[in-house]
Parts: structure tokens; sequence; C-alpha cells
């Protein structure tokens, strides 16, 4: 008697299909927000039937692949960091589609890799600190999207830990943009290669992603406040514009203008705003505030940046973003989950080269750095 093959495992059509009509209006709406193309799909996806056939499903599963290599990964974080529709479930949909994506480039890995974080980020309690978001604890919150994850950390993932401990080093905003720290991230994650996807490195990529918005998100509101303090010792002593070229404003910027983006910008950092934040307009912003006030002790460095050409030709846009938020800044909400509503000021259109950390905590964060309540 001949002995039986096991038989392969018959796909739930029905689970497949619901994940499809739960991340067919995502996609589609992120297709409308930046122009994307949309391939022809079939019927029943748009009509949203309950009962598809198998080669139905086959048509969804081919039209969401299809939009996977449209959709940028700059578009990808802008969509998720200021629509007020996706919540944690969508983005564990979302994950677990690429997840099982064979296609592992490096724009799969970038999409991956910011959606572990995002979903950490909007499920993780405000309170929680860098000590408490220990890898167990990572792993057992991303168990929904990873399931149970064996925590034996090969050594090469040891090396992430260094990266944070000299990100906590940094003491401001430009130390961190400009002293290699993010360069040893980037690094980490292209030399991982395929064992990106194994299960501990997925989880171990997660807390790296979260706790490095955590350093960007001190670093950016200490910078703020140091802007706004200078630009209120100014005032104190009369001054009423300075020069601000180096940060792509005017050369007679006026202060009370000054003040008006940075406090606009900091309701940002609180209320969910994300994409495309001026990062290094911080940083020359903070200069020209110094200079002003006879404190150049970053003026070199500064003007290191501000002479590069691809560092200047990518502020310029940021500024006309900046003048729309001070004439119109957006409501603060620091409420704790469910996640405040994202601010109505249409964000600055994000690079295709954006970093990776130029994006959201999911929290309100005070200056030191902990979650306000």
């Amino acid at each position: 008697m001949t002995p039986s093959q096991p038989e392969t495992p018959t796909p739930d059509l029905a689970a497949v299909w619901a994940t499809i009509q739960r991340l067919y209006p995502m996609y589609a709406e992120l297709a409308r927000e930046f122009v994307v193309d949309l391939p022809s799909c079939a019927a029943e996806l748009e009509s949203g039937t309950e009962s598809p056939s198998a080669e139905t499903v086959e048509q969804g599963q081919l039209w969401l692949n299809q939009m996977d290599e449209l959709i940028q990964v700059h578009q990808l974080r802008q969509f998720l960091q200021t629509s007020s529709t996706v919540d944690p479930t969508s983005i564990a949909a979302l994950l677990q589609h690429l997840l099982a994506n064979p296609v592992h480039n490096d724009a799969m890995r970038d999409k991956i890799d910011f959606l572990l974080v995002q979903y950490f980020s909007q499920i993780a309690p405000d309170n929680l600190n860098d000590d408490g978001a220990n890898l167990a604890y990572v792993a057992k919150a991303m168990e929904p999207v990873l399931g149970k994850v064996e925590l034996k950390a090969p050594v090469w993932l040891t090396g992430l830990d260094r990266v944070l401990e000299n990100a906590r080093k940094c003491r401001t905003l430009n130390e961190l943009l400009h002293g290699g720290v993010l360069e040893q991230g980037r690094k980490a994650k292209g030399q991982a290669g395929s064992l990106f996807y194994m299960p501990v490195a997925l989880v171990a990529f997660t807390r790296f992603g979260y706790l490095m918005r955590r350093a960007f998100f001190r670093l950016m509101l200490a910078e703020l406040n140091g802007i706004l303090d200078g630009l209120s010792e100014l005032e104190s002593k009369g001054v009423e514009t300075i020069d601000c070229r180096r940060a792509q404003f005017s050369a007679q910027e006026p202060v009370v203008r000054l003040r008006m983006i940075c406090q606009s910008w900091k309701v940002m950092f609180q209320a969910e705003y994300s994409s495309g934040q001026p990062l290094r307009m911080l940083v020359d912003l903070r200069a020209s505030v110094e200079t002003a006030l006879g404190r150049n002790t970053a003026g070199a460095a500064q003007s290191k940046v501000a002479a590069n050409p691809a560092a200047t030709a990518a502020k310029k846009p940021m500024r006309a973003a900046a003048a729309g938020v001070a004439a119109s800044p957006a409501p603060a909400n620091g409420s704790a989950l469910p996640k405040p509503a994202p601010a109505k000021t249409q964000p600055p259109a994000a690079k295709k080269d954006a970093p990776e950390f130029e994006i959201s905590t999911g929290t309100g964060w005070g200056a030191d750095g902990n979650a306000e309540k």
C-alpha cells in the first residue's frame, strides 16, 4: 500500500480576502494623496464582496503586490504619520502582508523597518522608559505581528546597543545629525542582509528604531527650547530682527515671527506631526540665535552645513512650510492612547532619501524626554 503524501495546506481564502479588503482602502487613499496611478483591479475588490472566488483573491493579492512596487518608502512614512484613519490593527495587517512578500530588497526592508517601529510606538504605554523597552518587552508587544519569538539574539545584533549608547551621548541635535551615529544605524541595517528578517532581528530593530526616535525627540525639543529661550533674551534686549539666512530665512527675520514658528513646531512634535520635519533647519536656526546673542559656539560647524549645496536645496521647501505653519498653527493635543489626531497643517513633501528617523514618537514628549501627561 502506497503511503499517502502529506497534503499542502489550503490557504484560508476568507482570511486572505479579509486582509486584502482591510488594506485596499488604505492603499487607494495613499495612491490618491501621492497621485499614484492605480493598476486595474477586480470589480469585487472595489465592491467589497464577501464571497470572492479563488481567482478574485489571487487578483487582489496581485494588485497589492503591484501597489507595493509603486509606493515609495517616504510616501508610506508620510501617509501613516499624518492619516487619522490608520490604527495599529491596520498597520499590523500591512506588516504581515509585507513580511509575507518574498521580495527582500532595500525598499521592502525600509518599509517593514518603519512599520515595525510605528506599530510599537502606537501600542507602547506613555510611561515606558528606555530601560523598560528591553528586548523581552518589545518581543511580547510585537507578538500580534511576529508571533512568539525566541530571544536568542546573535552576537552581531549587539552592535545596535553600541549605536544607541552613542546616540544617548549626543548633547545636541547637530551632534546627532552629523556625528556619524545615523550612518552607524543605517550600516547595521544594510549589513544585516537577509538576516534582517529573522524574528529576533525584527524585534531588535523595532527596539532600536523606537529608542532612536526617543533620542531624536529629546534633542529636538531641547533645540526648540534653546531657540525660544534665546529669542526671549533677544526680546528683553530690544532686538526685533536677526539674520537667519543660514536657516533659509531672511537677513532681517522678525523675532516675533520666529517665536510663532517655533511654537508651532513644538505643537507638531506633540501632535503626531512628523514626516519631513526640518531637523537641519532647527540646528541652523539655533546657530543664528546664538550668533545674534554673541555666542557663536556652533557657527563654524553650521557654516559648513549651510555651504553644502545639497543641504541648502533640501532646506528651501522647509522654509515655505514653516511660513505656512506660523500663519496657522495646529492645535496641541497631548493625550495618551488612543493617539491624538494629526496636525491639520499639511507637512512639507518628504524627500525620497529622507532619514528614517524624521518621524513621530506616537506620544507627546517633554523636554526631559518623558511622555507628557
